[in-house]
């Protein structure tokens, strides 16, 4: 039994439980009384396990990424390869999908294969266990070590099975049985051992929240797609020639002394780009490479190696970035004091991801609380607040962005460097007052488009309080 000395307790710290009430495990986490209670309450509304609608399960492996060439390709050619990021409860999310090509698909990883209909559901990871999708028809595809896929004895069922395990019932049903501290993990034994209480209703009360948020989030993106065109408009710089497959983009000559001390690769002599960073330097505006605007220079981030997770330092990493410029903390990676002071972040630091799927996209931070800048990014601050805000939106925008995608080196795994960064042209003598208008009203676009993704997550939160009721009747 567990117990306490001290005179003063909390209930759900200090507790007791008789040798009888205890099972296989003996970490007092899993003895919980919010847990004992839940679990009551789920036994007396269903009988039914997840082992019981299981037919076949399986994870899969990740092929090393160094050996690029011989099991990825891109998305033309390839298999979706899912990993935990591009699972959710409102379906697959594609954001930074890999791809693998059909002979590591029906050969190395043939066991994990994913048809239409499937379950997946993620077994390990930072945040909340037992995230499951539903393959979408015509769907094929694989997945990583930290997914399994199920295929059920009911297909028809799969639906409400997601639904459960997705509500905050089930959620917590999970929570209770995984193990592990940094990297916590639900083995096959425990995710078999789920209680699930089927009922049809939840699936389209959550599918109904889902198209409510989806709405919201639309409407945040169309607002921002606007006020970007605006801004280029104000700050008058004119939008790219289309990037199109034109012969002047496929075939082209330069001068032999633009080429020395430069790149050899044709793609970066295209004169889209050449056009595009005319226009970049010819705006309303002078413009300066970044590097002279922002005095401290840009600031790389910190990939914690394992043995160096789970500390008291809270870490932004690339997941964390949207593609709206919002940082979600809800659920951030914690690591040791392994930090440097300027790595930590400050409020107006603008945020680069310069590796990777999402290499190019921007953050802005506009928070007190103390994070610490993660692997892959790069921030730097102009110490002027209203140039932040502005640069923050500038550098989202499709000039912009055309400019970083000319910069990115690497075939297997792109990358962004630094000097590359530096170099981006960016407006900078405007009059204070004109500074000062237009980031005042960009900010006043930030916090309504914050305003629209809170009250899309209170669609879904209180589509989730409404299961609860539905299921457990409280």
């Amino acid at each position: 039994m567990f117990f306490s000395l001290s005179p003063k307790f909390d209930e759900n710290k200090v507790f007791i439980r008789t040798w009888g009430k205890l099972e296989s495990r003996l970490d007092s986490n899993y003895y919980k009384q919010i847990y004992m209670n839940l679990e009551e309450a789920v036994a007396k509304k269903t009988n039914y396990k997840l082992r019981d609608f299981i037919k076949q399960m399986a994870s899969g492996v990740t092929p090393k990424i160094t050996e690029y060439e011989k099991y990825y390709t891109d998305c033309e050619n390839g298999v979706p390869f899912l990993r935990v990021q591009n699972l959710s409860p409102e379906g697959l999310n594609w954001a930074d999908c890999r791809y693998i090509n059909r002979k590591t698909h029906d050969g190395m990883l043939k066991r994990s294969q994913v048809f239409s209909g499937d379950l997946l559901v993620k077994i390990t990871g930072v945040g909340r266990m037992a995230i499951t999708s539903v393959a979408p028809e015509g769907f094929e595809g694989n997945i990583n070590q930290h997914i399994v896929v199920i295929k059920t004895k009911k297909p028809e069922l799969n639906e409400q099975i997601a639904a459960f395990l997705n509500s905050e019932i089930g959620e917590m049903l999970a929570a209770r049985r995984s193990t592990g501290g940094t990297r916590p993990a639900l083995d096959y034994a425990a995710l078999r051992s789920i209680p699930v209480i089927l009922d049809h209703t939840i699936s389209e009360v959550m599918q109904q929240a889902y198209e409510k948020k989806k709405e919201k989030e639309k409407e945040a993106q169309l607002l921002l797609d606007r006020t970007n065109e605006e801004l280029l408009l104000e700050l008058g710089i004119a939008l790219p020639p289309n990037d199109n497959d034109s012969l002047e983009n496929r075939m082209f000559y330069v001068k032999s002394n633009e080429v020395f001390f430069s790149r050899y690769d044709a793609s970066f002599h295209k004169p889209v780009f050449a056009a595009n960073a005319h226009n970049l330097q010819n705006g309303k505006y002078p413009a300066a490479p970044l590097k002279k605007t922002a005095p401290v220079g840009l600031i790389k981030g910190i990939l914690p190696k394992n043995d160096q997770k789970g500390g008291s330092c809270k870490v932004i990493q690339i997941g964390n970035i949207k593609a709206d410029g919002t940082i979600d903390t809800t659920e951030t990676m914690t690591a040791q004091p392994i930090y440097s002071l300027e790595q930590k972040l400050e409020k107006g630091d603008v945020l680069v991801v310069v590796t990777g799927a999402t290499i190019g996209k921007i953050g802005f931070w506009d928070c007190e609380d103390e994070f610490y800048l993660g692997g892959d990014i790069v921030k730097f601050n102009t110490e002027n607040d209203c140039l932040n805000e502005i640069y923050a939106f500038l550098l989202r925008t499709k000039p912009y962005q055309m400019q970083i995608k000319k910069s990115i080196t690497g075939a297997t795994n792109g990358h962004l460097a630094v000097k590359d960064i530096e170099q981006l042209p960016l407006p900078y003598q405007m009059d204070e007052n004109v500074q000062k208008t237009i980031a005042e009203n960009l900010s006043s676009v930030r916090q309504k488009i914050n305003t629209l993704k809170q009250e899309a997550k209170a669609e879904v939160h209180c589509a989730q309080a409404k299961v609860g009721k539905i299921l457990l009747g409280k």
